[in-house]
């Protein structure tokens, strides 16, 4: 098992990102939508939970051929999806994703978002541990992502928003940004199988971040989008787009059974070890343009948590945990 803490901040608040976190996550999971690739909408209903309220509660199926690495390709069957499950009671989510093709493998990631520059330590609890779980601060202006992925209308170094008047992100940005918050995401990633364990979390991890930095940069890219949107307006887009992106994907018969999830009712969501347009590619470390230079934040060490810290919940990274905010009563 191996768990990191990312935080991502944004030049918005809370309250802000409610709705561009759901336009996002509907924009973009269309583009990245093939025929037979991307991700399909089962359910998105209100859902509500007697610790934490009214939610929203949302599944998934990711369809990943194309996506995996070649090593993936040559044993798992070719039609071959995972179920995403979520529970949304922002400003706090909860995401679980597993395949019965996978038994071992599991995601689970729990977010918490805050008016903050990501100086809150103890926002998970605090919780001690044998090994202190690694900090990842994202930063979403500098921070390099895969080269396919660049596009420079989402370049946060030169884009300036014209109806909130926020940006460029200059280096540095985070000290001096008003407002601000911070996505804090705690994601624990378990493969248990010998031999593998090491490489498959590691790997895992690593698309966790490029998912979160691409999803985060395009929430704020795209504010003029959806700034002035009220929650029954990005609600209808999110439904527009999500019967959309169904036809683009196509309907497919299933070809591995998923296990049924059973909805949380705790604050540690659901049982044994995930929201970020998802995107599943694995990461190009590429070498950057010498014309375009960015700086590397993602750690080199990996460092492996308690495993009693956490024997509940199971995910896999929907672009920021991305998740649909809950509707209004």
């Amino acid at each position: 098992m191996l768990m990191k803490e990312y935080r991502i901040c944004m030049p918005l608040t809370v309250e802000e990102y409610q709705i561009g976190q759901l336009y996002m996550i509907s924009k973009h999971s269309h583009e990245q939508s093939e025929r037979g690739e991307g991700v399909e909408v089962v359910q998105n209903q209100p859902y509500l939970d007697p610790e934490h309220g009214q939610g929203q509660f949302t599944e998934k199926r990711v369809y990943l051929n194309n996506k995996l690495p070649s090593w993936a390709r040559a044993v798992v069957p070719k039609i071959f999806y995972v179920t995403e499950k979520a529970w949304n009671y922002y400003p706090y989510t909860i995401t679980g994703s597993k395949c019965s093709f996978l038994p071992k493998f599991s995601i689970h990631i729990e977010t918490k978002y805050e008016d903050n520059k990501g100086s809150n330590g103890k926002i998970f609890g605090g919780e001690p541990r044998e090994e202190e779980t690694e900090v990842c601060f994202v930063d979403i202006a500098y921070d390099e992502i895969p080269e396919r992925h660049y596009k420079e209308s989402e370049d946060l170094r030169y884009f300036k928003s014209e109806k909130t008047n926020r940006g460029v992100l200059k280096e540095g940005w985070i000290e001096s940004q008003e407002p601000i918050m911070c996505s804090y995401k705690l994601v624990t990633v378990k493969f248990e199988v010998w031999g593998l364990q090491t490489r498959v979390e590691q790997f895992v991890h690593k698309v966790i971040r490029d998912v979160l930095l691409l999803g985060h940069k395009q929430a704020f890219a795209w504010v003029d989008e959806w700034i002035d949107m009220t929650t029954e307006e990005v609600r209808e887009y999110e439904r527009a787009t999500q019967e959309a992106t169904n036809l683009k994907i196509g309907t497919f018969p299933p070809a591995i059974s998923i296990n049924d999830t059973p909805l949380p009712s705790s604050g540690h969501g659901p049982s044994s070890a995930p929201t970020t347009p998802l995107t599943t590619e694995p990461p190009d470390f590429l070498a950057v343009p010498k014309d375009r230079p960015r700086k590397k934040s993602a750690p080199e060490t990996l460092t492996l948590p308690d495993p009693a810290r956490r024997n509940s919940g199971f995910r896999l990274p929907s672009i920021f945990s991305w998740n649909s905010p809950p509707q209004p009563e």
